[in-house]
């Protein structure tokens, strides 16, 4: 797409994500770190990762996915100028949503076992995944309120505290995770469950720091005040998941489609989703870019609808996809050009590596596709409409499943079949998706409003 007619969007929109970019950067260089750590000490931690932190994923998803009805509320009534109305849906987050993550944190303490096994889990390692949940399940009751400052920060246009607070959390992880993992300064090497401790408090660590700060600074456009939050109406909380569960769904069925896949691959063999998970690690670089523009797209288009300017909601759309293209593109001349590398950080075993070079292709070619529902998905949303992605994801959810299971049970394709199955499930949505948002934007310019 051309830059023409949209320069001037460049400045907010990056404005907005380039901070929520730099972030997740380090988070997911954290995060990396943590697995070049234990990647040092046995293949097999590969697996135990990808059971633990798919289905993890999952429930912290949906809590924060739930959070996006709010916000787009709270930036349309921004965009309309109705800053009573967005101090009651903020404060309305932040009193209401804490009872989630009590919930989530019992979930995962007390019936993680049970997960493990039903996912079909290698006997071998539910031990392992067992104890990494449990240490690190007083994450999900700061969960809520993680939610409730991202939604605060993005909707007042100020996002750089995330980078003070990843920093912050990244490095202290780091630092933990080489002392515990390894056993330095006298302390016992306690591999993956050192992991575990060290991600924990570096989270706790890191929530605290973003709670700080919103208490601290009295100049955040959409902070409610303690008398806005204290009077905030379950109710208003209540309309704001109504508007947010269509998202939440969709991405609780996209991670479920996800958690089926490993279970899948537990299926081929105990690497398998070790491999997947070691490609999908280096993607998640790429994504948490491209996931950094979608949050500035859905913010400035949801103000764009209150406003009523068309010209704003398709230029910034058009922009951030055109970046997205860039970064996909970047990312796929590294898969081809370097993908032993790249996969080598990981594992040990040459076999393993050679046989997964042409995964890391397949997931390059995916980034475009990706990118696109990335996107589109999130202007849907800011345009109001949150139940048209939930609709497209349930059928993809059915889709990729299914098409998996095909490939994988009757085609006797291994992995291929699966990556086969992922690729297509993100092109066909695309697709559907492109189809959507071009029948919003031509209404928009049939109604005029500009």
């Amino acid at each position: 797409m051309s830059l023409n007619g949209k320069k001037s969007y460049i400045g907010p929109l990056l404005k907005i994500a380039l901070p929520i970019m730099i972030s997740n950067i380090i988070s997911q260089i954290q995060m990396l770190i943590d697995r070049l750590f234990l990647a040092r000490l046995d293949d097999i931690y590969m697996s135990a990762l990808s059971n633990i932190s798919t289905p993890l994923w999952t429930s912290m998803s949906f809590g924060f996915s739930l959070s996006i009805g709010a916000s787009i509320i709270i930036s349309q009534s921004i965009g309309a100028g109705d800053k009573n109305k967005a101090a009651e849906y903020a404060g309305a987050l932040w009193k209401w949503h804490n009872i989630l993550g009590v919930i989530l944190f019992a979930l995962w303490f007390f019936c993680g076992e049970f997960i493990f096994k039903a996912m079909g889990v290698d006997s071998s390692l539910i031990s392992m995944c067992v104890t990494y949940t449990k240490i690190y399940a007083p994450v999900l009751i700061l969960m809520p309120l993680g939610s409730a400052c991202m939604v605060t920060f993005q909707t007042s246009n100020y996002t750089m505290p995330l980078v003070f607070q990843g920093i912050i959390r990244s490095g202290l992880n780091v630092l933990l995770d080489w002392i515990m993992i390894f056993g330095k300064f006298g302390c016992p090497a306690m591999g993956l469950k050192g992991a575990a401790i060290a991600t924990t408090i570096a989270e706790v660590a890191g929530g605290l720091a973003l709670l700080v700060v919103c208490i601290a600074k009295k100049d955040i456009a959409t902070m409610p005040r303690f008398s806005q939050i204290m009077k905030a109406r379950f109710s208003s909380y209540i309309i704001g998941c109504k508007l947010g569960i269509f998202t939440a769904l969709e991405d609780f069925l996209w991670n479920t489609g996800n958690l089926v896949i490993i279970i899948i691959l537990n299926s081929i063999d105990v690497m398998a989703a070790g491999i997947y998970s070691v490609v999908f690690t280096v993607e998640i670089l790429a994504v948490v870019l491209i996931g950094s523009l979608g949050n500035g797209d859905m913010t400035l288009t949801g103000e764009a609808v209150g406003k009523k300017d068309s010209h704003q909601y398709r230029s910034v759309t058009g922009l951030a996809y055109f970046i997205s293209a860039v970064i996909s593109a970047i990312t796929l001349i590294l898969c081809f050009a370097i993908p032993k590398q790249l996969i080598g950080l990981f594992f040990r075993d040459e076999k393993l590596i050679a046989s997964s070079v042409i995964f890391m292709w397949f997931m390059g070619i995916n980034l475009f596709s990706k990118s696109g529902n990335i996107i589109l998905g999130n202007s849907i949303r800011g345009y109001g409409d949150t139940m048209w992605m939930l609709f497209t994801q349930i059928f993809g959810t059915f889709f990729v499943i299914g098409l998996a299971l095909l490939c994988v049970k009757v085609f006797h394709l291994g992995i291929a079949g699966v990556f086969i199955a992922v690729i297509s499930d993100e092109f066909v949505r695309c697709m559907i998706n492109l189809g959507k948002y071009i029948s919003i934007r031509n209404l928009n310019r049939q109604l005029k409003i500009s």
